[in-house]
């Protein structure tokens, strides 16, 4: 039998095509595998988009669920001669600073030298500062210019900084050595050059002198050897910037209460929407959200609703509506600012115990984070949602797989058989064009007309 290199070549059947068609008959067998995996893998998306909006309203939750966050400081200064940092143990209060001297380091140069890259001799420079500290620095001969000197006394880091200054003269390089920080303790008070005394001597009309800072705090005397302040007034940090009087008013910072609230109200909105995105209905179009009757969406809103309605006991605010929050008809909430500004007036205890309750029993903020941590923690509701959707898409993986190895198998028998074909109508083809031949050369011989 001939051996056909192309379907249809031999028989001038449209087999290929034919083949193509048993292919694609075949393959709608996977559709609906195609489309099994296609929804778990929009469901598992659809439980990220959850997970992210339930992560982020916790978030806002856990902010109120901190005692501190109610004892929130903010300070404001009236006067550019200082600034002001509140810490946690800040106390609401006025205070009236003066600054009559900021703080200073202590700084002395050399006369000065005609090569700063030249070698000055070898030694020991022994520097002495005011708190009982000495710096000993050896100098070695074959690196003794004036900037391995600077360079060798930096590199000790013993409190003391060294530079090089150009005054223009005639030997116009010196030497200054600095403190390394500010006030009297920190101060130099000695310099012993050794053997290179000779090279290097001390200008005593450079010398500035360490001094601390010096100020009042509604009265009180204050000195400090930074013009860094802390202890001055309890929990706040003053950073000096110059001499002059400044006013520093330090109170609640309630605008900081009230935007952790509204974060919170905002927060579980959001999340209120991407659940009815999730599982809502458009009558028009005829198209369901992606967890529509999903159980385990309906337990996490069915949870928060739970949880945002039950009371808390023993304190002046019982339920949410006491704050002016309340609850819409679309699941959102919605909140009352006067309320809330009316309870931040008369002060923020009563908001405290409600939202973060004590130490040992939490509030509001407390039980909702908890309820929240159930959904989103592993082997919470939607980890272990997600997780059976990934194994039911690994087992449709597998079908898939061996789906199409049979629509393969099936393919390449009709491939062969399709070939066997073409052969033999191509051989029987042969055949009878043969003995039509024949028949008409007979009838040509026989003189017979065709």
């Amino acid at each position: 039998m001939a051996s056909i290199s192309a379907l249809g070549v031999g028989s001038g059947l449209d087999l290929t095509g034919l083949l193509d068609q048993l292919e694609s008959a075949e393959r709608q067998r996977l559709e609906p595998l195609v489309q099994q995996r296609q929804g778990h893998q929009a469901k598992i998306s659809a439980f990220g988009r959850l997970e992210s909006a339930l992560t982020q309203f916790q978030s806002a939750a856990a902010k109120l669920n901190d005692a501190e966050a109610f004892a929130t400081m903010k300070s404001t200064v009236s006067g550019e001669a200082a600034t002001a940092a509140t810490g946690g143990d800040t106390m609401a209060g006025s205070y009236q600073i003066s600054i009559t001297d900021k703080a200073r380091g202590y700084s002395i140069a050399t006369q000065g030298v005609a090569d700063s890259s030249a070698a000055l001799g070898a030694g020991t420079i022994s520097v002495s500062l005011a708190n009982g500290d000495t710096l000993d620095v050896d100098i070695p001969a074959g690196d003794s210019s004036l900037e391995a000197i600077r360079d060798a006394i930096n590199a000790a880091d013993g409190g003391v900084a060294a530079s090089i200054v150009n005054d223009g003269g005639a030997q116009p390089y010196r030497l200054v050595l600095a403190s390394s920080e500010t006030g009297t303790e920190a101060a130099i008070s000695a310099v012993d050059f050794g053997a290179l005394g000779g090279s290097l001597t001390l200008d005593a009309g450079t010398e500035i002198t360490a001094a601390n800072a010096q100020l009042t705090v509604n009265g009180i005397n204050i000195q400090s050897q930074t013009n860094t302040v802390e202890g001055a007034i309890q929990g706040v940090t003053l950073e000096l910037v110059d001499t002059g009087d400044v006013t520093l008013e330090v109170e609640q910072d309630k605008g900081a209460i009230k935007t952790a609230i509204e974060n919170f109200v905002t927060s579980y909105n959001s999340l209120q929407k991407t659940i009815d995105s999730l599982t809502g209905y458009d009558q028009e179009s005829g198209t369901a959200g992606t967890l529509l009757g999903n159980s385990t969406l309906r337990s996490v809103d069915s949870r928060l609703r739970v949880a945002l309605g039950t009371a808390e006991e023993g304190g002046e605010l019982g339920i949410l509506s006491d704050l002016g929050i309340t609850r819409q008809l679309d699941g959102t909430l919605v909140m009352d600012e006067a309320t809330i500004d009316e309870l931040l007036a008369t002060g923020s205890d009563d908001l405290a115990a409600f939202f973060a309750g004590d130490s040992e029993t939490g509030g509001f903020a407390g039980r909702i984070n908890g309820v929240l941590e159930t959904m989103v923690e592993d082997k919470g509701l939607i980890d272990n949602a997600t997780s059976g959707l990934t194994t039911s898409m690994e087992s449709l993986e597998r079908r898939y797989e061996r789906a199409e190895s049979s629509i393969a198998s099936t393919i390449e028998r009709y491939r062969k058989q399709f070939g066997q074909l073409d052969a033999m109508v191509a051989n029987m083809n042969s055949v009878s064009s043969y003995l039509t031949q024949q028949f008409d050369m007979m009838n040509t011989q026989l003189g017979r007309d065709n």
